[in-house]
């Protein structure tokens, strides 16, 4: 592939450097910057319910969550091969465009990471990646840049339509396993049953860390292969090289080990309270599902698989739901690869219209500056191990909140694992004596 890049006149050196291969660093630092926010808006996916119960201390869930998706980048490269092969028509656009869609698709991305971390909305890292990728395009090639349908291909097979489904069958497949394993365990010994969860969500926590790493660290994989393919370094044909695997491995695990503690509350503790039978069951249905997916190449919204299942944990149980939570999620989901998208044409733009080397700068240093700029922000308010398992409270909380303590519900009944005193509200709301009824299993859990 011959770039506008590639001729004599459009090819000056710097130090021995050419443009287009600063270019191309710039473009792959910027991918596994993407691929770093990754690891840390999504630890929540794995280790959220484990955190929340209590199964595991914060610092040691993170620290198994970022091994394991080192481990899990290597398993596999067919969700890297959707991504590097399915979204742009590689034939309509040249080299040096295609670096120019890539990294303005990857600020997009980066910038939507940041932006729902500050708020800790558990959206999709994939959905911004491939928001910003389709925006970039469509601004330089028009929607026929786009592959939206190409028989079992296309955007429309492999990224929309898993986006709208995996949630849905996720919160199924939790509810179903929720509420057979309250049924299952519930005469066995408490003190057995207890220690066995623990062991269980440990287990279960790190299968979806594998799992995360599996799916996630090949969409980066993808769009490093989409610029050595622009640079000329490779062909569409080629395998994925060895250090584009281990260099995105490194850090998608190193963002994970960082913590993206406010999406870890939120997941953890602002849809509904989990105890550690739901935990298992929502990480186990969300590791079947993302193993499956990455197994056909489908690049799964693992942020959505995650908040399904544990939605369907708590629906299993028949827990109450914090619906203003969840309607904040659902709003970030609709609002992921339109506004990724709409980020990703204007970097295009940016770059475009100042042209050259200056255009990829100005929209690298923008990157820079808006993610200092909320990172900044976020330390007024700072999530971290000390107050990760803390939900400030919501109008329409659960039975879970204290909020809701003080409220009037009515008589409660006497298997309700989930009294107000236990939960730490007003004693003086709290009904009956705590050794009137003394608490169930999934209490002490």
């Amino acid at each position: 592939m011959v770039t506008a890049w590639q001729s004599a006149e459009a090819v000056p050196h710097t130090g021995g450097v050419t443009v287009e291969l600063l270019v191309l660093l710039i473009v792959i630092v910027t991918a596994l910057a993407f691929d770093f926010t990754n690891g840390f808006h999504d630890t929540a996916n794995a280790m959220a319910t484990s955190i929340a119960t209590g199964a595991l201390r914060p610092r040691v869930a993170v620290a198994l969550s970022a091994v394991l998706n080192l481990i899990g980048a290597f398993l596999s490269v067919e969700v890297a091969a959707t991504v590097a092969k399915g979204i742009v028509q590689l034939g309509a656009v040249d080299g040096h465009d295609l670096l120019i869609i890539v990294l303005a698709g990857l600020v997009g991305g980066i910038l939507w990471n940041l932006l729902t971390w500050l708020f800790g909305l558990p959206s999709s890292s994939s959905h911004a990646l491939f928001g910003g990728l389709i925006g970039a395009t469509i601004a330089s090639l028009g929607w026929g840049g786009v592959i939206w349908a190409s028989g079992s291909d296309g955007v429309l097979t492999k990224i929309v339509l898993p986006a709208v489904l995996a949630p849905v069958v996720a919160a199924l497949v939790s509810a179903i396993g929720t509420r057979a394993v309250y049924r299952i365990t519930a005469k066995s010994n408490e003190g057995k049953v207890r220690e066995g969860f623990r062991w269980g969500q440990i287990g279960s926590a790190s299968l979806v860390s594998l799992a995360h790493g599996t799916n996630d660290a090949q969409k980066t994989m993808g769009v490093i292969f989409l610029a050595l393919v622009a640079h000329g370094t490779l062909t569409k044909n080629d395998e994925m090289p060895l250090w584009v695997m281990a260099a995105c491995a490194v850090a998608i695990a190193a963002g994970t080990y960082l913590g993206g503690w406010r999406i870890i509350r939120t997941l953890g503790k602002g849809l509904v309270e989990i105890d550690s039978p739901q935990g298992l069951a929502a990480e186990s249905s969300s590791a079947a599902i993302i193993l499956t997916s990455a197994h056909f190449g489908l690049p799964l919204s693992t942020t959505q698989t995650a908040t399904g299942s544990i939605l369907g944990s708590g629906l299993g149980k028949g827990a109450e739901v914090r619906w203003s939570v969840m309607g904040r999620m659902v709003v970030a989901w609709l609002l992921t690869l339109p506004m990724a998208g709409l980020a990703g044409a204007l970097c295009w733009a940016v770059a475009h219209f100042i042209g050259g080397l200056p255009g990829v700068l100005v929209v690298f240093g923008i990157l820079i500056v808006l993610s200092a700029l909320m990172w900044l922000r976020s330390r007024r308010n700072p999530v971290d191990t000390t107050n990760v398992n803390e939900w400030p409270g919501d109008s329409d909380t659960p039975t879970a909140a204290p909020d809701v303590a003080k409220a009037d519900h009515g008589p409660r009944s006497t298997d309700d694992p989930h009294g107000d005193a236990a939960r730490g509200g007003d004693p003086r709301n709290a009904g009956p004596p705590a050794q009137a009824h003394p608490p169930t299993r999934s209490a002490q859990l």
